[in-house]
Formats: structure tokens, sequence, C-alpha cells
């Protein structure tokens, strides 16, 4: 028997099979499953002959289903949340759930296990003891580029989600950026059939990405080497750009003067050349 409270449950990003015992026996037990997707998350309860009832939770109908679930915990049942894959609030939906149960003063539990996020990190070949988890970056190029500018002198390791019609680009876009030559690895479909993983400076990934159809197919992971410059003052004319978003340029210029580095005058100078 389950305490009451909400369960966040990891599940497979891909291999049916990476699931946790305790995970199995949660979902079997709770009173209600709050999936992302019902039919997906069905295929995943059939396959483990599980049975648990279904109610979709996601980003459009979140905050409409809170309080049928917390009436459901008030009652003294324990209520599961899982994502389409993985754990759930990375890059899914669920946050205002969980705060929400936080603030009723409900318990919350986490059932932890796959994660798209830790299984990239970890068969990247890059330094994993600090890195910075994106997301999934601007679909529109400009501003995918400011978001970049402003990663540009990160120290550590770069995680990004990306989709197959937007990775070529977003890999170029990390070109122009951080330069042809950093290192990164695009792990594709990972525990899937299919699964690749791509390692080597931008330029050699963005090639092969480019000549091989395949390696555009699927859900994507980007891992990609931090900054080398020890140097922790922040470029001005980089952080002018980010700014430029927000801020005229004269204004822009005279901020990120003050907080990284260059003049007023030279980074005003360069932004209007641009």
């Amino acid at each position: 028997m389950l305490d009451p409270g909400l369960y966040v449950v990891a599940t497979p990003i891909g291999n049916l099979q990476d699931i946790t015992l305790r995970a199995l026996q949660v979902l079997g037990d709770v009173e209600l499953v709050a999936a992302e997707d019902t039919r997906r998350s069905a295929q995943l309860l059939n396959h483990h002959g599980l049975r648990a009832a279904l109610k979709s939770v996601h980003e459009h109908n979140e905050s409409k289903r809170i309080p049928e679930l917390l009436s459901l915990i008030r009652n003294g049942h324990a209520v599961a949340l899982i994502s389409d894959a993985g754990t759930p609030l990375v890059s899914d939906p669920g946050f205002r759930l969980v705060q929400a149960v936080v603030e009723e003063g409900f318990s919350v539990y986490s059932v932890p296990g796959p994660s798209a996020l830790t299984a990239a990190i970890s068969v990247s070949g890059l330094a994993s003891d600090r890195f910075l988890f994106e997301g999934f970056l601007p679909a529109k190029a400009a501003a995918r580029k400011t978001r970049l500018e402003v990663l540009a002198a990160q120290t550590a390791t770069l995680v990004f989600f990306e989709s197959s019609h937007r990775i070529l680009d977003s890999l170029e876009a990390m070109a122009a950026v951080f330069g042809g030559q950093r290192k990164a690895a695009v792990c594709r479909e990972l525990t899937k059939q299919f699964e690749t993983v791509l390692r080597g400076s931008l330029a050699d990934v963005i090639e092969t990405v480019k000549s091989d159809r395949n390696q555009r197919k699927g859900e994507f992971v980007v891992v990609v080497k931090g900054s080398d410059e020890t140097d922790s003052e922040v470029d001005g004319l980089t952080l002018a750009r980010a700014l430029l978003e927000y801020l005229p340029p004269a204004q822009a210029a005279r901020v990120a003067a003050k907080v990284g580095s260059g003049s007023r005058r030279e980074i005003y100078a360069a932004l209007q050349s641009e």
C-alpha cells in the first residue's frame, strides 16, 4: 500500500525494459497515472502487464487537471505522474502540478530512473563534472543565435534537446557562434533500435549529418564542450548582441560596457556596423 501523495515516475526513453522495479510497483499500485500521452503510456503499461487508470495531463490541460488530482490525494490516494519518456518535468509538463501539490502540503515522491539528459552526458566523452542543461533552443534563427551568443563563454559542458526538423540548423548555428572546432556529441535515438552517437568537432558532425539523411531522423540530445576561456570577464560585444532583444543599441552598449569587456563607444560602433 502506497502512502498518499504524488509519485513522479521516470519511464524508459526508448527501450521498454529500461524501467525500475520500484517504478513498476508504483505504477501498479497508484489510484491514477497522470500521463502526458495516454496512448503512448498505455503501450508501456500493457507491455509490463499493468492495468492502471490513465488520465491525460499535458501542457494544454495541466492547470485544469490539478484540482481533480489534488482531490484524489486529499482523499488518501496515491497518484503517479509520468511523461512521454524519461524523467517528468525535464523539458516536459508537470511543474504546475508538483508546485500545487507542494503548496497544498502533500507529499511528492521521486521514483528516479531513465533520463535522456544524463544518458547523453554519460556516453558523450565530454566533461561531466559541470554541465548546463539548456533544453530546446528557440525555433527562430535570430533568437537561437542570440541565445547561443549568451552561452558562448560558458566553461561548463552544454546540453541541448533538439528535434529532427531543426537538428541541422541548430548545429550550424552552434558552429557559427562557438566555432566549428568546438567538440560535440550528437546523441540520436538513445536506447532505441537506431541509436547513434556522433563525436568530434561541430564541423565534423555537421558534415556527417548533412551527408546521411538517417542522421536527421529521430530525437536528439546535443552535448557541446564548454569554452576553454579561463578569463571570467564577459565579452562586451557578445553581451550587447544578446541585450538587443530587449534594449536599443545605445543602451545595450552602455550596459554591456559596465558588465563586460570593451568600451561603450567600441561596442556601439560594432553593433551599428552589423
